[in-house]
């Protein structure tokens, strides 16, 4: 199609007035609320009491003192603090190749481009068109005087429609698209920081489950000596049946143990195939060891205040009561008049040959104002309805608040009670062991018996498993205060940082 150069100077007279008129509408109110975030909690800390400077030590003499440093943010790559190589690349890899990641990166990218699309409604819509038309004209239509053969009709425009944007209408609308962009750009980087403590979380788990097998594996080693000992001496007649069936009846409940704490260590290990978007059968990781993993001693803690602008969820929140700030200035426009301005040029002609030719050219203005008057009460619920919706978003923010600040809360008492509960472990296995190693002594030597045996056995396997689970309990608590802080990282690649 051809347009002739004095229409396209119409067109483009035409495209600069609805430019103009855009920009009139736009130097406007827009109708509605404006959006402003809650204020943050008015508080200084997070527990009801003063923290202390520092936990305690795990024993005597120990360097795994944790100090707690008020008013820093937690390090952007967190899990680098417990010092395992072999912890972050599994952070590395799961970050790299988890289907969940990549979910949440598409959903990004869609929110993104429909907040794009919504801004384009500012823009006056320009469309061109081209079409023939057969068509034949009754006789009827003249009294049946004449009649007319069938004709072609040929057409080709150029139109162009705009509507002012008066009461913000289409702002709002905008706006509202952008805050729902933020909202997934938000639950992106929950996405990341739920990945991150999920795969740190499940590896702490699986290095205490196989500290636990190995330890369960000694005191059986341990046991099967003392059940030889046993049937030697009922050989000889030093010891009757029923002490080697005491030995053996403990041996028997020590090995019914472990295949509980295998299956345990073989279904943690699936559960990180999947974080690391893989299968079981294809996973292939170098085993993490609970003594290659260090406790953080320098243990950041933000301001409240800072807590509100870091967490992904209260930012998510926050968006969200922006969106649906929005919406409720989208339903007051719509009570409103709707103003429209359209125009159109291009030509008409029996041929198609003769389309532009002289005397085929056509043209229209056009204003319209529509003003809603009846609508069977339709508008004012939609109106009603979208600040019911901002009141559940605001009571949503607040929610969410409130459970940050309890979840960090409880990692920071958490991590003080840790120290305690370990170093009472620490204390309870030393002794334990001590009165394992005295007791066999004297079991040797004949003075005591398979019962005095059996029960330092027993304590001395229940303290060593208590004291590895306190020493994960430290770390997978560490880590917990991390994520509760926000992580204090947010997605690097370029779709998380793009801007609508």
């Amino acid at each position: 199609m051809h347009i002739s150069l004095p229409q396209r100077r119409s067109a483009a007279r035409c495209s600069n007035a609805f430019l103009l008129a855009g920009m009139l509408a736009l130097a406007g109110c827009a109708v509605g609320p404006d959006y402003r975030r809650p204020p943050a909690p008015d508080v200084e800390r997070y527990t009801a009491q003063p923290l202390p400077a520092t936990t305690g030590a795990s024993s005597d003499g120990a360097s795994d003192v944790q100090r707690f440093q008020h008013g820093r943010d937690v390090p952007a790559q967190w899990w680098t603090q417990f010092g395992s190589p072999e912890l972050v690349r599994r952070v590395d890899r799961a970050l790299a190749h988890s289907p969940s990641i990549a979910s949440a990166q598409a959903a990004l990218r869609q929110a993104l481009e429909n907040a794009r699309a919504a801004g384009g409604t500012l823009w006056p819509g320009v469309d061109a068109g081209i079409g023939a038309t057969r068509q034949k004209q009754s006789a009827a239509s003249f009294g049946g005087a004449f009649k007319f053969p069938p004709l072609t009709v040929y057409n080709a425009s150029v139109n162009v429609s705009y509507g002012l944007d008066l009461f913000g209408g289409t702002r709002r609308t905008i706006e509202s698209q952008e805050a729902l962009a933020d909202v997934q750009r938000a639950r992106t980087d929950a996405t990341y920081l739920t990945l991150a403590a999920n795969v740190v979380t499940a590896s702490l788990q699986e290095a205490s489950l196989r500290e636990q097998v190995r330890a369960t594996e000694d005191i059986i080693a341990a046991q099967r000596q003392s059940l030889q000992i046993a049937e030697q001496q009922q050989r000889i007649g030093a010891k009757s049946l029923s002490d080697t069936l005491a030995v053996r009846t403990q041996l028997a409940s020590t090995e019914a143990s472990l295949p509980p704490l295998r299956a345990q260590l073989a279904a943690t290990r699936n559960q990180l195939a999947t974080y690391l978007g893989t299968t079981p059968a294809q996973l292939q990781l170098v085993p993490l060891e609970l003594d290659g993993i260090k406790l953080p001693t320098d243990i950041p803690v933000s301001l409240p205040s800072r807590l509100v602008e870091q967490r992904p969820d209260i930012r998510a929140a926050s968006a969200q009561l922006h969106a649906a700030t929005a919406q409720v200035g989208v339903a007051t426009a719509a009570l409103l008049p709707q103003i429209t301005l359209s125009a159109s040029g291009g030509s008409q002609a029996l041929d198609a040959g003769e389309l532009f030719a002289a005397g085929t050219r056509s043209w229209s203005l056009g204003l319209g104002l529509t003003q809603p008057l009846f609508h069977g009460g339709e508008l004012r619920h939609k109106k009603r309805a979208a600040q019911a919706g901002l009141d559940q978003a605001t009571a949503d923010w607040q929610q969410t608040v409130l459970a940050a600040f309890q979840n960090v809360a409880d990692a920071l008492q958490a991590l003080q009670f840790d120290a305690q509960g370990l170093a009472a472990q620490t204390t309870a296995e030393h002794a334990a062991a001590q009165q394992l190693d005295l007791t066999r002594n004297q079991f040797k030597l004949g003075a005591t018996g398979y019962l005095a045996l059996l029960q330092a056995e027993r304590s001395h396997q229940q303290a060593r498993l208590a004291m590895i689970q306190a020493r994960t309990a430290r770390l997978a608590d560490t880590a917990a205060l991390y994520t509760a802080l926000g992580g204090g990282w947010q997605a690097t690649g370029d779709v998380a940082n793009q801007q609508p």
